[in-house]
């Protein structure tokens, strides 16, 4: 204790934050919300509360994981340079990994939950893909937050999974439901942050072209999706305010970039999608 006490005093607090605590604030709701969701949903089959909360600390753990480890290997930003900020990166990873190990045993234990073995494989693929596209050249910082989002919104069918005991076509429909939302989210995000201050409707189209294509195809992409009956038809409902939040923006005024507003918006969409799609899946089981 003495030795970590010692180690938190010679590293800044500025750097101790970036070194082990996750600095992308936007990934926790796109890891707690399809989490959330997905248990609700889950809730309507299912009833195993004590594995959703070792599922839980699993994911919290190992996405929290992820912020001292990238340190410890200069895959991010925010680098361990010093011999005390390694020790403390180190100690950081060492204690997370420790717990979701033990959470994930217990998880696992007696032959139970093996389907998520599977979903974390995917995820883990996800991940590496991710690391991979940021590492090729930041031109693809977009497409790499996208693949990574997979990853998160697999938190979706692991819940349902965990929750239900079985993995189905709505625990696939849960998490394709989710990373559509989280790719869109991400698209608009950037734009906000490179288009803020662009003046006029033509100006702003122009710019932000590819994310107006794309909120077509997504809004094509869900409909088909729910046409076919992969998704419930409600859940095109649920994209819809995420939908007119992206073709207002062509709308706007040009204004300061605002962060904090910004990220509270997200959130609050985030929010709302989540408690959409639940309803939308609960209509569905009642019919």
């Amino acid at each position: 204790m003495a030795q970590m006490t010692s180690t938190l005093g010679i590293v800044p607090a500025a750097r101790r934050k970036g070194l082990v605590i996750p600095r992308e604030h936007g990934a926790w709701g796109m890891l707690l919300v399809p989490l959330a969701s997905g248990a609700a949903v889950g809730f309507l089959h299912g009833a195993n509360l004590s594995g959703l909360l070792l599922l839980l600390t699993v994911a919290l753990g190992l996405f929290w994981l992820r912020t001292p480890v990238e340190s410890l290997l200069g895959t991010s930003p925010m680098r361990a340079q010093s011999v005390p900020e390694r020790m403390l990166a180190i100690k950081f990873a060492f204690g997370l990994a420790t717990i979701s190990a033990i959470a994930l045993t217990a998880l696992l234990w007696g032959g139970r939950n093996l389907g998520l073995l599977g979903i974390g494989a995917v995820a883990l693929v996800a991940f590496g893909m991710q690391i991979l596209a940021r590492s090729i050249s930041r031109k693809y910082r977009m497409a790499a937050q996208m693949i990574g989002a997979a990853g998160l919104s697999s938190a979706s069918a692991a819940a349902y999974y965990v929750v239900t005991g079985r993995f189905d076509e709505i625990a696939g429909a849960l998490w394709l439901a989710n990373w559509i939302f989280a790719g869109d989210q991400i698209h608009f995000v950037q734009l906000t942050l490179h288009y803020s201050r662009v003046k006029g409707f033509f100006e702003r189209l122009y710019r932000g072209l590819g994310f107006f294509f794309g909120q077509v195809v997504m809004f094509a992409a869900v409909f088909g999706a729910c046409s076919v009956g992969v998704l419930p038809k409600f859940v095109l409902i649920a994209f819809i305010p995420v939908v007119i939040r992206g073709l207002m923006f062509f709308f706007k005024k040009p204004a300061p970039l605002m962060i904090t507003r910004l990220g509270m918006s997200e959130l609050a969409h985030s929010i709302s999608f989540g408690l959409l799609l639940f309803v939308s899946f609960a209509w569905k089981g009642m019919m």
